[in-house]
């Protein structure tokens, strides 16, 4: 009786510590996913505070004050003669020159004496005040009077209903991103201006629309209202055909190379572990590499496309390199012994059988690679395209700006209240293009992948 108690007890307590064991582990168990979902949370909570701070700042400025005035081409202001015609005899060059001696004349020809009327028939009291009706309209609003008298002479004499960009600090002014209770002394409008301002808007000859001169316009310093992303955006297509030129073909070939035909040595080794650790190797290090070789060395020119896309290029290889070789090695090895078993040489399994079941992975890593590179900022300013550029390139040897440079020269501006916005503006669409590629690399993944 005593020994059935005996085993009766030890068996008991065997049970309690069994069930001690596995309370133990449920609740390490529970304690290890509330980290694990408490750390996703956290990093939720930061990339939404993150975006809604972006789309907070940056959505106001894809609208911009517009004022729409009937604008008078007067011919006793616009005084120069009929737009010269090429007549028979006369050469291209001939003709060009009388032409370009034409558009010179228009050049000299009281613009903002233009702008003035045009004021004063919504504002009379502007008549009076040239200095203050200037500070309305975005300079380069002026030039664009003067380029469609340029393309149509025949407005000379009409009136006609324009839309004027409104100057930065007026549009800065009714979005309320200024304070307006500052003294006046600190105010970079004067009292008549922003009661101009405040008048207009209430009367709707200042909309805020659309600003297409946001994608239309490259960057300018002599009218901060019109500069746009144009010459950037144009900058970094360019630069990422470089890279899908470049890096995708060799990144590819390199990595069918020492997947598939590279003898296991110590040299090929040696190789593999390096391109792990490139991948690590911060961008601006690259930015460096490409500075020494391609503009010191080759004598490329600086702040070109060419340039800054050989960078990336150099940058985004070890990516492609290591996702390519992933794909390969994802195929199942029989697929390629079935191929060698019925006669296919080596080179045949692997071009007519493996590689073309590795390349939806081949692609979701060159996109990927491909987006990364769109995004950064160090190597591209160490070959000098953070150099201002206000043109659009014709040819990826010329200058040119890039989306991520464009948004770090934006932050710098001096005019902080009105490129903030549009600082943020620029990180959306630059966020719109990379969240796109991402994107277009899962459906590619989606489209193509198989499963055995």
């Amino acid at each position: 009786m005593a020994a059935q108690s005996a085993g009766e007890i030890e068996r008991n307590n065997t049970r309690a510590q069994v069930e001690a064991s596995i309370g133990r582990r449920r609740r390490n168990e529970a304690i290890f996913k509330g980290i694990g979902l408490g750390a996703v949370l956290i990093g939720l909570t930061f990339v939404a505070v993150l975006f809604g701070s972006i789309f907070y700042k940056g959505i106001p400025a894809f609208t911009q004050a517009t004022l729409h005035l009937p604008v008078t081409f007067d011919a006793a202001i616009i005084k120069v003669p009929d737009r010269p015609q090429q007549m028979p005899g006369v050469s291209d060059a001939d003709y060009q020159q009388e032409l370009y001696a034409w558009q010179r004349k228009l050049v000299f020809v009281n613009w903002n004496k233009i702008v003035q009327n045009a004021f004063a028939t919504v504002l009379p009291d502007a008549a009076d005040n040239a200095r203050d009706v200037g500070g309305m309209v975005a300079s380069a609003e002026k030039v664009r009077l003067r380029d469609m008298v340029a393309d149509d002479p025949s407005l000379i004499g009409t009136t006609q209903d324009v839309a004027l960009v409104a100057a930065a600090n007026i549009d800065v002014w009714l979005k309320g991103n200024i304070d307006r209770d500052l003294p006046q002394s600190m105010q970079q409008l004067s009292a008549r201006q922003q009661q101009w301002a405040d008048a207009l808007y209430d009367r709707g000859v200042i909309e805020m629309n659309f600003s297409s001169t946001l994608f239309t316009n490259v960057d300018s310093r002599s009218s901060p209202a019109t500069a746009g992303l144009l010459g950037a955006i144009v900058g970094s297509v360019m630069m990422m055909l470089v890279v899908m030129l470049f890096a995708v073909p060799v990144g590819v070939m390199a990595a069918v190379y020492l997947e598939e035909f590279a003898p296991r040595n110590w040299f090929t080794d040696l190789i593999e572990v390096n391109i792990n650790n490139l991948a690590a190797v911060p961008s601006i290090v690259f930015g460096l590499l490409g500075a020494a070789v391609f503009i010191n060395l080759f004598g490329l020119p600086l702040s070109a496309p060419l340039v800054g896309g050989l960078v990336l290029s150099l940058m985004t290889l070890p990516t492609v390199i290591i996702a390519s070789r992933a794909a390969l090695r994802a195929v199942p090895p029989s697929i390629r012994q079935a191929a060698l078993g019925v006669g296919a040489s080596p080179t045949q399994a692997m071009f007519h059988h493996t590689l073309p079941l590795a390349v939806p992975g081949m692609l979701t890593g060159a996109i990927i690679g491909v987006a990364q590179a769109l995004g950064e900022t160090a190597p591209l300013l160490l070959i000098g395209m953070n150099a201002f550029v206000a043109s659009v390139p014709s040819t990826p040897l010329d200058q040119a700006s890039a989306l991520p440079v464009q948004i770090y020269l934006w932050q710098g501006n001096e005019l902080r209240n009105f490129f903030e916005p549009r600082t943020a503006a620029a990180i959306m669409v630059l966020l719109g293009v990379m969240i796109s590629l991402n994107t277009l690399a899962i459906l590619l993944r989606h489209r193509f992948e198989r499963r055995w």
